[in-house]
C-alpha cells in the first residue's frame, strides 16, 4: 500500500499538537466534527488510561467527542481536563440536564519521563491549547506533540535507545470509504522496515552507539531487562468515515493491532502499553474486513514513518541522526 496521507484525510477529523521541548514532553488531540462511535483493544501490560468506559460494548453511552494522547505517564492524564473545557465551552457532549454536558474524552498516556525534565508533564493548560490548535487541514509529525518525548528500543535502558514519535498514513478506498490512522511510537521493541527487514529504530550497542543490536536477539540471549525498560506504550487511533457498529469496529481495532505486530519486534509485552482505538465518524456503507485490513497496513507504514520523521531529543539519537551508518 502506498502512504497517501494523514488521519485529517477522514472527514470531520481535526488534529492539534502541544510540545514542551525544553521538558520534552507533549499531548495530541483527536476532535471529531460529527457524531463519533469507538472501541478501543488493549493488548500491552502496562496501560495508563482515563475515560475509556464509553468504548466498552458494556456501557449505554458509547459517543465519544474526541481522544487525547499524551505524554507524562499517569500525571498526563491531567491534560484531558483542558479539552473537556474547550468541549464544554462549546456546548459539546453529553445533555445531563441543569443546562451541562459532560465530553466524552477517552485518553491514553505514554511514559516519557526518562527523556528531559520528568518533573514537568502535560498539565489542563496543554490540552486546551492543543484544542485550539486543531486543524481538518494537516498536522506535523515526527518528534511533536505526544511524540516529542516518545523514545524506542529500551531493553538495556534510555541512553541505549531511539527516538520515536508521531506518524500517521490514510486511504480511501473506491467506494469513497477512507480509512486513517495515527500512531505514537514509545516502544519496548525495535522498530523494522517492511521492505529491507532492517532494524530502523531500537536498541543500539551503546549511548554513542549507531549499530542496533536487536531486542529480540539480546532476550534469546538471556540479556536482563534493565528497570526503565517497564516504561513505553505504542498508541494508535483508526478513524474512518464508514458506519460500523461497535461490534464491527472492535474487529478493526484488533486487526489494527497487526499493524503493530508486523514491524514492532517484540510487540505487545507486559513492559507495553499498547493500545488501539477505532472509531467511526462518517455515514457511509462500508465491509469492517476489508477497512480492517486497510488499518492494519496504515497502522505499520504510521509507525515507519513515525521513526523517520522523528529528530533527536534529550541526548537520543533519530532515525535520521544515523541512518547514513546503517
Amino acid at each position: 500500500m502506498i502512504d497517501m496521507g494523514l488521519l485529517t484525510d477522514v472527514p470531520g477529523v481535526r488534529v492539534g499538537h502541544v510540545s514542551n521541548y525544553e521538558d520534552i514532553t507533549g499531548c495530541t488531540v483527536i476532535l471529531f466534527e460529527n457524531s463519533a462511535v469507538g472501541v478501543v483493544d488493549l493488548r500491552g501490560g502496562g496501560t495508563s488510561t482515563r475515560q475509556l468506559d464509553p468504548l466498552f460494548s458494556s456501557h449505554s453511552y458509547g459517543s465519544i467527542n474526541g481522544i487525547l494522547l499524551t505524554g507524562g505517564s499517569a500525571y498526563g492524564l491531567d491534560a484531558a481536563g483542558g479539552v473537556m473545557r474547550y468541549l464544554e465551552e462549546r456546548g459539546i457532549g453529553l445533555k445531563v440536564g441543569y443546562g451541562m454536558v459532560v465530553p466524552s474524552v477517552p485518553t491514553a498516556v505514554i511514559f516519557d519521563l526518562g527523556i528531559g525534565n520528568g518533573k514537568r508533564r502535560p498539565d489542563s493548560d496543554m490540552g486546551y491549547r492543543a484544542c485550539l490548535g486543531a486543524s481538518t487541514l494537516g498536522f506535523e509529525e515526527g518528534s511533536v506533540g505526544v511524540g516529542t518525548g516518545a523514545t524506542v528500543g529500551k531493553l538495556l535502558g534510555i541512553k541505549n535507545a531511539t527516538k520515536g514519535g508521531v506518524g500517521s498514513a490514510s486511504y480511501t478506498l473506491s467506494d469513497g470509504v477512507v480509512v486513517g490512522v495515527l500512531v505514537v511510537v514509545n516502544a519496548f521493541g525495535d522498530v523494522v522496515d517492511p521492505e529491507s527487514g532492517r532494524i530502523i529504530a531500537g536498541v543500539r550497542d551503546s549511548s554513542g552507539g549507531r549499530d542496533f543490536l536487536g531486542s529480540v536477539n539480546l532476550l534469546k540471549q538471556g540479556v536482563k531487562w534493565q528497570v526503565e525498560s517497564f516504561q513505553n506504550t505504542t498508541l494508535a487511533v483508526i478513524c474512518t468515515n464508514a458506519k460500523l457498529n461497535r461490534s464491527e469496529l472492535k474487529r478493526v481495532s484488533k486487526m489494527g493491532q497487526t499493524g503493530i505486530a508486523r514491524v514492532i519486534l517484540p510487540a505487545h509485552t507486559v513492559a507495553d502499553g499498547d493500545l488501539v482505538f477505532a472509531v467511526s465518524c462518517g455515514e457511509l456503507s462500508g465491509d469492517p474486513n476489508v477497512i480492517g485490513v486497510v488499518a492494519a497496513e496504515l497502522v505499520s507504514e504510521a509507525i515507519v514513518r513515525a521513526v523517520k520523521k522523528a529528530r533527536g531529543l534529550g541526548g537520543i539519537p533519530s532515525w535520521s541522526d544515523i541512518k547514513g551508518y546503517l
